[in-house]
């Protein structure tokens, strides 16, 4: 019993003397909750503003906010096709800038006939350097351009080690993701500016979050369109322009083994719910599932992310 008591007593002589820290954890401990509980709320208001209300409001047409031609960068791709068709689907023309007529001709005339409107094939051979913008240049000319929509290779999302891409190979995505996109911004801009209105999308991909394994290349030409978008916002917005950073994760595109499902969208799909989110958000994912998974990704340290990649290649 004396042991009893003793340790009763000392109990209480602990309790008494900590009472006061255990008070003051008590209460941090509730201030963190209670900032994380205001967090949440705020990307959650966030996510229904971006994704949903957009697209329950009927709103003016494209052409009489931002202009009535726009320019496709990337038109083989099949994000930028699907994107170039919701455009087309509200009276936007569209000029498509290409290396090879095969892969868009077809497709621009279809645009043509389905939404009529008005479409041109500009064929560019950007490996020419500064020459190859000339036929660009004298295809915009006269014409009220108020988007200019550049999208990222999908070639890049294949994994490969750094070292095993030619160097010429580099030079080329390098060139085209990076170079080409640029010049492009920087060729629409001043007739923007002049007018007092226009849009400039930049679809990149979520990999500009986080490093990847094998994606060397893509991680570091998706970080600089986002980058840049995110810079020219800053610069512009303020002078009626509209420059947004898309960067979708995976989109089950047809040269990619992805299945379609409710995280991996059509690229149809994935346009219908990115075009909404234009002049509402400057930097998106531009569909709410990959939202969610990028509000996830924040909460994974790096290292767990590139050893979780590793994994997945791998297999």
């Amino acid at each position: 019993m004396a042991a009893v008591d003793s340790f009763d007593l000392l109990y209480r002589e602990i309790s008494r003397s900590c009472g006061t820290y255990f008070e003051t954890l008590a209460l941090v401990g509730a201030l963190y909750a209670s900032s994380r509980a205001v967090y949440l709320l705020r990307d959650g208001c966030t996510m229904v503003r971006v994704h949903f209300l957009p697209r329950m409001i009927q709103t003016t047409r494209l052409t009489q906010i931002y202009g009535d031609w726009a320019v496709i960068n990337g038109a083989t791709e099949s994000v930028a096709k699907a994107y170039a068709e919701e455009l087309a689907k509200q009276g936007v023309s569209i000029v498509f800038i290409s290396h090879d007529r095969a892969g868009v001709g077809d497709f621009a005339a279809s645009l043509a006939q389905h939404y009529g409107v008005e479409t041109v094939v500009v064929l560019a051979d950007f490996s020419l350097a500064p020459a190859a913008f000339k036929p660009v240049e004298e295809a915009l000319r006269g014409k009220d351009v108020g988007f200019l929509v550049n999208c990222v290779d999908e070639s890049l999302a294949s994994p490969h080690a750094f070292t095993d891409v030619p160097e010429q190979r580099v030079l080329d995505l390098v060139t085209k993701n990076v170079g080409v996109a640029t010049l492009l911004v920087r060729l629409v801009l001043p007739g923007m500016l002049l007018r007092g209105r226009g849009a400039v999308v930049n679809i990149s991909s979520g990999a500009c979050c986080r490093p990847l394994p094998g994606g060397v290349t893509l991680t570091a030409c998706t970080g600089f369109l986002d980058q840049l978008s995110r810079s020219l916002h800053f610069e512009y917005s303020g002078r009626g322009l509209v420059i947004q950073s898309l960067i979708p994760f995976q989109v089950a595109t047809p040269s990619s083994s992805v299945a379609e499902s409710w995280l991996a969208p059509k690229p149809d799909v994935y346009a219908h719910h990115a075009i909404s989110t234009l002049g509402v958000s400057h930097r998106t994912t531009g569909y709410w599932p990959h939202t969610l998974q990028r509000g996830l990704l924040r909460c994974v340290p790096d290292w767990i992310w590139v050893l979780g990649s590793r994994v997945f290649i791998r297999s």
